[in-house]
């Protein structure tokens, strides 16, 4: 069976475990040269001594490919630089860059601190910045690149105690969308998906009540590796086409998500007043608007 991604070189941060060690994995199977980033950190980002992406390397060399591992923090403009030099280093090239490096800092709203906030900006969306801006000079000389940039529901529908990781992971997609359109003239695409997975950022998930307990189970049959052969088949020549959507993989489901358009318009050519905005407008508009729902309320049936 021939190999999509031979001669390829990709990055993938936080790779040590979970979704991007699976997709680090599903690279090499088909063929691509990797850099291994991960901090090594726990869900705050706190550095931890374990270095799982020594292991992933490992892996991927035990099976006859070829893989480097990278320590860096994506939060970090020198260390993104360092990353994306240590691929050309050491493979010659660069070629595709999955930002899949993440923390979570959950707390409700009005109990969230600054660096609770901070932290979480940091990481996902001057993360994917950082290491995105460094790679783009490389994608741009050689006229080719694909950017990856993992999402969530939690930004896209929305979920509770998640205000700081819902807006990153939103910021994340109108990163990706603004990179396809900066960069389409260069031949470099960009696409953001949101993994369903059961992995250690949604194991510390409260399963005190019976409804929590329910829902958990049903979290714990997402497979992580699940999402690799999606988001490596979207790296390959065969998706050239594709850039600038956002895509969802649930174990055997994959989707395409919608993008913000208006679905709706109220005019009134004399303009308008408070009074004839709350007569007319809102009456107009409300048969359209949207519940405050979290993505478990969207996403009802077990996965396939």
């Amino acid at each position: 069976m021939s190999k999509h991604l031979q001669g390829r070189v990709a990055l993938v941060t936080g790779a040590g475990r979970g979704v991007g060690r699976g997709i680090a994995l599903e690279l090499a199977r088909q063929g691509a040269d990797v850099v291994v980033n991960d901090l090594g950190a726990s869900l705050d980002g706190k550095a931890e001594a374990e270095q799982p992406g020594a292991a992933v390397v490992a892996e991927i060399q035990a099976m006859g490919g070829r893989a480097v591992v990278d320590g860096g923090s994506v939060a970090s403009w020198d260390d993104a630089q360092r990353m994306v030099d240590l691929a050309i280093k050491t493979f010659g090239r660069i070629d595709i860059v999955v930002n899949n490096a993440g923390i979570l800092r959950d707390v409700m709203f009005h109990r969230m601190g600054e660096a609770e906030f901070d932290d979480v900006m940091a990481v996902h969306i001057k993360g994917s910045f950082n290491v995105s801006r460094a790679a783009a000079p490389h994608f741009k000389a050689q006229n080719s690149g694909v950017f990856v940039h993992m999402t969530s529901t939690s930004g896209l529908i929305g979920n509770f105690g998640q205000a700081n990781y819902s807006a990153a992971k939103l910021g994340v997609v109108a990163l990706s969308k603004s990179i396809a359109l900066d960069m389409q003239k260069f031949g470099v695409r960009s696409n953001a998906v949101a993994p369903f997975a059961w992995t250690r950022m949604i194991d510390s998930i409260p399963a005190e009540t019976p409804e929590q307990k329910k829902r958990v189970e049903g979290l714990k049959k997402l497979d992580a590796d699940k999402v690799a052969p999606f988001v490596v088949g979207l790296c390959c020549d065969g998706a050239s086409h594709v850039s600038g959507q956002v895509f969802g993989v649930r174990n055997n489901e994959i989707y395409l998500f919608s993008q913000p358009r208006p679905i709706r318009s109220a005019h009134r050519s004399e303009g308008w007043t408070p009074d004839s905005v709350l007569e007319q407008a809102i009456p107009m508009l409300q048969s359209d608007f949207y519940a405050l729902d979290r993505s478990g309320d969207v996403f009802t049936w077990d996965p396939v």
